[in-house]
């Protein structure tokens, strides 16, 4: 380890042990649906995802939630452990764990009334009949049978688990998954012993506690709990504190692992994956609470803690034994070998964006990452980097961030690289969004991708717009043109209507502060750039509507984020106008139809109209020099290709700069990373 690191460091990746089990740090990575599994199945893409993070130096794995029951699955792409056939495929990960020097514990659950089996043609259970969103499915209220099926199954899952060569396990009873229904009164309106006083709200949890330790009594069993649900009439932290110190008084508990949150339609979902719209360490304070109420049971502390200093942090000040860093081991699973190795500068930061991890979740495919475009598919990009070096010069056009993503895997791969923007500075339109209020993290990405370009010799140039002749000339064996998109700018109907901005300028006249009158956003795009506006310029004090076509609020951001932003509207005043479309303007006046009803309503007093529509792809340049007989080979990248989010920007730009000049096929390797 390097002298460089400070004692508080130094203590965060000291050895100790959870109950029993060594663990070479006090890091771990949390359980964290991938969407991976096939058949309930884990599959091979777990293994190298696991993999590559214990090779990165953690010193804890706890794997995602590895469901008991088939009434628990939902999805064929869920974890589950409910036949033999589970024991050599988990094997298979904890080999790959053990392997790299890490720890792995296995967390088991019931999902309860969230798991709505659409795709597996399951009815979800629970305690109540209650559903846990508007419209969702109203869950079976679980019978004495049932409940014996549920415990049973966790014994049988732990057994098998065990025989797979886990280290210990995690029961979880937090997230407002199966256990906690019982145990929260919010969710528990049962009248029999499962219902009504604490004791019988608890009579569930220690007979699953029960049943996982006579299946595996050799191995410790850790406990995952929501320290508060954030739900009127529900469990707040002195009860689940008291909770949990019942169940270690009945129960060897190795471990508290302390979350928050309920799977619930409000904003208590959204805490559970906080997003950048949260300040740092927003609920340290919960792990904590528990670590000086229940004296020598370790605890562990998790959620929006963004780097290796944060949880260090943590740790130095006694408030957890051992921190857990989910999102940002997706974005740099070598975080912690590069902090011990002296090679901190090189991490890649999660940018708690939310854009490929949860929200892929959401739409039932596997996770990626903004950051890192490798996730699922580690083994693809790992038989791409083993390929003999390349030689070549390679031109890289835009500096946003497929280029500059591009020109870095580029350079990776061998080749000379030189990249060219038009303007003064790198990092493209994503330097302009990081500039509206509650979306600076986004810089980050731009700023360490130009700090690894840089520290990789890669020739820059700013203020350079290429031209097709000027390509030609340069005789390079391949061109990746990543020259971005361009705002929409609509000529909307009607005269000496409210002056209209583009995105760009919408982010401009931020700095002017509130524009004197009303700010109608119009949102056809339904992403972040519309929403963040409107509540930019509402935190100004401004009136804010927000006009979109679409029936959903912003349909492109994932439901977990959607409800904070939500709260944030309502306490701002932003007032939205779903399924509307301008037909008119005037003075101080947008006028807006209902398509379905045909009715007319007037906006007044409007001083600023912000076009938030989809942008246009800046691909002049790809036109001009797709027209030569002859030329270099051309890649397109980001929103050159198609005004997309930076998701694909990134992706784009590490595939074009890893597969330029390859001697193999690309198409098999686009197909496979594509899973």
């Amino acid at each position: 380890m390097t002298d460089a690191i400070g004692p508080a460091l130094a203590a965060a990746l000291s050895p100790t042990e959870l109950g029993g089990v060594p663990v070479r740090n006090r890091i771990f990575v949390p359980g964290h649906t991938t969407n991976f599994a096939q058949d309930n199945l884990p599959t091979p893409r777990h293994v190298a995802y696991h993999r590559e993070r214990a090779r990165g130096g953690v010193g804890l794995i706890i794997t995602e939630a590895v469901r008991v029951h088939p009434t628990s699955a939902g999805r064929h792409i869920s974890l589950g452990c409910f036949d033999e056939r589970s024991v050599p495929a988990f094997a298979a990960i904890a080999d790959a764990v053990h392997a790299e020097g890490a720890a792995l514990f296995a967390q088991i659950m019931h999902a309860g009334r969230q798991a709505n089996g659409d795709a597996t043609r399951t009815v979800a259970w629970s305690a109540s009949p209650l559903p846990w969103n508007t419209g969702a499915h109203t869950p079976h209220a679980m019978g004495r049978k049932d409940l014996d099926t549920v415990v049973t199954a966790f014994g049988a899952a732990a057994a098998r688990l065990r025989r797979a060569g886990v280290d210990g396990f995690e029961v979880h009873a937090g997230h407002g998954h199966l256990l906690q229904q019982f145990l929260s009164p919010a969710t528990n309106q049962r009248s029999d012993s499962y219902g009504g006083p604490l004791a019988n709200r608890m009579r569930l949890t220690h007979r699953v506690l029960e049943a996982v330790r006579t299946a595996a009594p050799d191995l410790p069993v850790g406990l995952r709990v929501s320290a508060d649900e954030w739900l009127d009439g529900g469990l707040d932290p002195a009860q689940v504190v008291e909770i949990v110190g019942i169940l270690r008084e009945a129960h060897p508990l190795a471990y508290v692992h302390v979350s928050h949150s309920a799977y619930h339609g409000s904003w208590s979902l959204s805490t559970q994956m906080a997003d950048m719209s949260f300040p740092h360490a927003p609920f340290r304070h919960h792990a904590a609470l528990f670590r000086k109420a229940l004296p020598g049971l370790p605890v562990l502390a998790v959620c929006r803690l963004d780097s290796l200093a944060e949880a260090a942090e943590l740790i130095a000040d006694g408030e957890a034994d051992l921190v857990g860093l989910a999102r940002p081991h997706i974005a740099d699973p070598h975080l912690v070998r590069k902090t011990i190795e002296g090679r901190a500068h090189e991490i890649r930061t999660c940018l708690a964006c939310n854009q490929g991890c949860i929200s892929r979740v959401e739409q039932s495919l596997p996770i990626s990452c903004l950051i890192n475009p490798e996730v699922g598919a580690e083994r693809e990009w790992l038989e791409l980097a083993a390929r003999p070096p390349a030689r070549g010069g390679v031109l890289v056009v835009g500096g946003g961030p497929a280029g500059l993503e591009a020109a870095l895997s580029a350079h990776r791969a061998g080749h000379e690289v030189t990249i060219a923007e038009a303007g003064p500075d790198l990092g493209g339109q994503i330097r302009i969004a990081a500039r509206v209020p509650g979306r600076e993290r986004l810089g980050l990405l731009v700023a360490e991708l130009e700090r690894d370009v840089r520290a990789a010799g890669v020739t820059v140039h700013t203020d350079h717009r290429v031209t097709a002749s000027e390509v030609v000339a340069g005789d390079w064996a391949d061109v990746v043109l990543a020259t971005g998109s361009r705002p929409a700018r609509r000529t909307l109907p009607g005269t000496g209507g409210p002056r209209v901005a583009d995105l760009h300028e919408s982010v401009a006249l931020l700095d002017a502060g509130n524009p004197g009158g009303a700010v109608v956003v119009l949102d056809d795009d339904g992403g972040w750039a519309g929403a963040s506006l409107a509540e930019a310029f509402a935190a100004l004090g401004a009136e804010v509507h927000l006009v979109s076509p679409a029936a959903a609020l912003s349909p492109r951001i994932t439901t977990y984020s959607k409800l904070a932003l939500t709260r944030r509207f309502a306490d701002l005043h932003v007032r939205t106008h779903l399924m509307r479309k301008v037909v008119d303007t005037g003075p101080g006046r947008v006028t807006l139809l209902d398509p379905l009803g045909g009715t007319r309503s007037d906006l007044t007093g409007v001083a600023l109209v912000v076009d938030a529509g989809i942008g246009l792809a800046e691909d002049t340049l790809y036109r001009a020099l797709d027209d030569l007989p002859e030329g270099p080979r051309l890649h397109l990248a980001g929103d050159a290709h198609s005004p997309r989010s930076a998701l694909e920007a990134v992706y784009e730009g590490r595939l074009a700069g890893s597969v330029l000049t390859s001697e193999k096929d690309p198409e098999p390797i686009l197909l496979a990373l594509s899973r």
